[in-house]
């Protein structure tokens, strides 16, 4: 498992749950405690720092990489989890980021079989109206050598409902590097489960406006940018262009699996995993496991998940999320989103994964 995020230079600052999202902590004893509280074996975490810069710390890290991978140590307990610490300068702007993204991809794609990218470069606006047609093709060109080299890449769909990551004027869009049609694009549900078994119970589309501890909507609709692909040929509710996200996890920090953080004067915290950015290496962790099972890396899923889906197995292997949707309201102004339907939907996509039946059937 490789994964993209942004190196942290210090010092170490816990930060209580209200201002989880300025802490830094060491994640080696994150993942410690976590593995002691929920039966793990220990994190095999390998650090790659040639993106990280001078001042880069190679065991701090912030709440995005603690999350992410803490997510993909609990779904895929025995993977290897490399980290590809960039420079957050190098990531401030689109332009920038479109560089270094690829180059961390390329990085990765040569380090590991599945990338997750949720946790770098959240500080702009990501909506596809932000990039020049270079950009694009800069950050193309990595995703093709990605899947050259049989390597599966997810991606959040984003946490900002219809409209453009972090759109300073509403704008109905997708983000970037999400819609590009080489990723396997992860959206975000609210899970219903017994409290005290587990068991499911039910699912609907996250939308929590304002709501803490994690406002936001599930990032979905349709590219201006890339022309449907094969895959999502005669997909109802799919029109002439690239539909996001493809897939969906539980997104809600209320509903959330635990993670496990350092407190303010020592000891841990227990949060909720939020967002798509949970969502993400939530499905990464599927793809490893359905990798070992397979014996080989998958590599690009997307047309097999589009297959599954499509076929007799769909309603055993996915969780078919039917109810909410992704409206938002930004600055006052209301952007009316799209609602999750039966089948494919530009909110949740497929659905949600019933990992016992759908990772033996990708594997196949």
């Amino acid at each position: 498992m490789a994964l993209p995020e942004e190196a942290e230079s210090g010092p170490a600052r816990p930060q209580p749950v209200s201002g989880l999202l300025q802490s830094v902590t060491d994640i080696r004893q994150d993942l410690a405690d976590f593995d002691s509280r929920f039966g793990l074996p220990p994190a095999r975490i390998q650090v790659i720092t040639a993106l990280a810069g001078s001042s880069a710390s190679l065991w701090l890290a912030g709440v995005e990489e603690v999350e992410d991978t803490e997510l993909v140590h609990a779904v895929a307990p025995d993977a290897t989890i490399r980290e590809i610490l960039v420079d957050p300068a190098d990531v401030s702007t689109p332009a920038k980021f479109a560089a270094t993204w690829a180059t961390a991809v390329r990085i990765a794609a040569r380090n590991g079989e599945v990338i997750s990218q949720s946790g770098i470069g959240q500080d702009f606006n990501l909506g596809e109206d932000s990039w020049t047609s270079a950009e694009v093709a800069t950050m193309n060109s990595a995703l093709e050598y990605a899947a050259a080299r049989h390597v599966t890449v997810v991606v959040a769909s984003g946490d900002e409902g219809a409209i453009g990551e972090g759109s300073t004027t509403p704008v109905k869009e997708v983000i970037l590097p999400t819609s590009d049609p080489l990723v396997l694009a992860a959206g975000g549900t609210i899970l219903t489960a017994n409290p005290v078994t587990g068991a499911y119970i039910s699912e609907t589309a996250w939308n929590t406006p304002g709501q803490p501890p994690q406002p936001g909507a599930s990032g979905g609709g349709f590219s201006h940018l890339f022309a449907r692909p094969a895959y999502q040929d005669g997909v109802p509710g799919i029109g002439a262009t690239r539909g996001v996200p493809d897939v969906a996890a539980d997104g809600s920090g209320t509903t959330g699996m635990a993670l496990a953080f350092s407190a303010p004067g020592g000891g841990y915290e227990l949060i909720g995993a939020g967002g798509t950015s949970a969502a993400a290496p939530f499905w990464a962790g599927l793809i490893a496991l359905a990798d070992q099972e397979a014996g080989h890396p998958l590599g690009f899923v997307n047309p097999a998940i589009y297959r599954i889906a499509r076929g007799p197995l769909y309603h055993k292997a996915f969780h078919d999320i039917t109810t909410g949707n992704n409206t938002v309201v930004l600055n006052g102004v209301t952007i009316t989103g799209y609602q999750a339907g039966p089948g494919w939907d530009p909110v949740t996509g497929w659905g949600t994964p019933d990992a016992q039946v759908l990772i033996p059937v990708l594997a196949r």
